[in-house]
């Protein structure tokens, strides 16, 4: 029997996949909008989604959008943005109480898929446009969100360790847009965006709960119908040269921030992404990873040290908490312990612990609806089939040496470190 049963339909312009399952007691639905990353579209795109969301022709205000969330049994509504490889993504998510568990047996699930047709194909607009004063509204709360991490200073710093990275790639754009494009937004505008959007962005719909399959096309044919024949994609990968950089940046910090980034050479879609999750896993992944031990507890010379992969970019992120007087000791150990895994360097019982922790975190991801839909559109982002099967079985099956392999091809691009005024590294 298999983790997840997922079935993809093609309709009307979009790609509706539905999960069967009798493990929750909700249905959810989550519309995903995929554009190729870009600086013009960036801002726009940062702000869409909050517009939308704040009311439909029918509930054209936020007040009567949420009495009628409210009276769907409290059916929940959240928006958000992601940022895969070079692709935006927007993300709306709904939760619906399955009718099936309660003695009103209104059709609720219909309600929802029709409910989240109309905030985005049916949005509040004003002499042809959205409603100036919602944009301005939404305007003022996105700059707060792109401030917020120029505020906080282990955010700002992972920022602007890609930023320096990639340089003249789309990665380099924050999800949030750019603050400086804020302003030149008017309903007008982001209207125009609008519509370009919904006519070329890759548009998929999940649905997971306790449903007929029939069912759910049924609402979707009945509600939905995009003319999106221009699907938009992110342009292929092109090899970078890699040459090692530092980059100093000073602050009013308390403590220095050490983010040094690496080119995997893998991606999600690679036979060997599985080999590089279990590389991640030893060398900083977790709590028994090499550089919380040897960085943290025995030399303890950082506040917190970790690693994390971008799967899509291809990218390593280390991220430290240091002392700036700390910073060659840290940046040595750290290079110690990636060419103590390029050199296999580590045990079979971190081998084998760190392939059952990343087998357990799946599979608690899966145990929820929105994990198991980010699990699955890995295969939308990467345009592969892998199913959940797939993927534990390819980690339970890494050998030691494709690990040392994996390390092999990973390359140091950018040491970023953010340290408080005046000091010396």
């Amino acid at each position: 029997m298999s983790y997840i049963d997922e079935q993809l339909v093609e309709i009307n312009g979009m790609s509706l996949h539905t999960i069967s399952t009798t493990k929750f007691k909700t249905n959810t639905i989550v519309l995903k909008l995929l554009a190729p990353l870009n600086e013009t579209d960036v801002t726009n795109r940062a702000l869409l989604p909050y517009v939308l969301q704040r009311g439909t022709k029918s509930y054209p205000t936020s007040t009567s959008l949420r009495q009628h969330l409210d009276e769907l049994y409290g059916a929940t509504l959240h928006v958000d943005l992601a940022k895969k490889g070079e692709n935006h993504i927007i993300s709306f998510r709904m939760e619906i109480a399955n009718e099936k568990f309660l003695k009103d047996s209104s059709p609720l699930l219909e309600k929802a898929v029709k409910l989240l047709s109309e905030i985005l194909l049916e949005p509040v607009i004003e002499n042809g446009v959205f409603k100036e004063d919602v944009v301005t509204q939404e305007k003022r709360t996105l700059k707060q969100r792109i401030q917020a991490v120029y505020d906080d200073k282990m955010r700002y710093s992972n920022l602007r360790l890609v930023q320096e990275m990639c340089k003249d790639e789309p990665y380099a754009l924050h999800v949030n847009g750019e603050i400086n494009q804020v302003d030149q937004i008017t309903g007008e505008t982001l209207y125009e965006y609008y519509k370009t959007s919904i006519t070329s962005d890759k548009i998929d719909m999940y649905v997971v709960g306790d449903t007929k399959q029939e069912e759910v096309e049924g609402f979707v044919k009945k509600y939905f119908n995009f003319t999106n024949t221009s699907q938009r994609t992110a342009e292929p990968e092109k090899q970078k040269s890699v040459k090692e950089t530092e980059v100093f940046e000073e602050q009013d910090v308390k403590q220095g921030k050490l983010n040094i980034g690496y080119r995997t050479n893998s991606t999600y879609k690679d036979d060997d992404y599985y080999a590089l999750q279990v590389f991640n896993g030893i060398f900083g992944g977790f709590s028994h990873s090499k550089l919380f031990i040897n960085v943290r507890e025995k030399a303890s010379l950082a506040y917190y040290a970790a690693s994390r992969v971008e799967s899509h970019k291809g990218l390593l992120m280390v991220m430290s908490g240091i002392e700036e007087q700390n910073y060659k000791q840290a940046v040595t150990i750290i290079k110690e312990q990636m060419n103590a895994m390029k050199n296999g360097e580590f045990s079979n019982e971190e081998f084998e612990q760190t392939q059952a922790v990343i087998r357990n975190q799946l599979l608690e991801t899966v145990d929820t609806p929105y994990g198991l839909v980010e699990i699955v559109y890995h295969n939308v982002i990467a345009n592969i089939h892998r199913s959940f099967d797939d993927y534990l079985n390819g980690i339970d099956n890494v050998s030691k040496e494709e690990v040392i392999q994996v390390a092999n091809k990973i390359e140091l691009d950018t040491i970023y470190f953010l340290k408080g005024m005046g000091g010396n590294v």
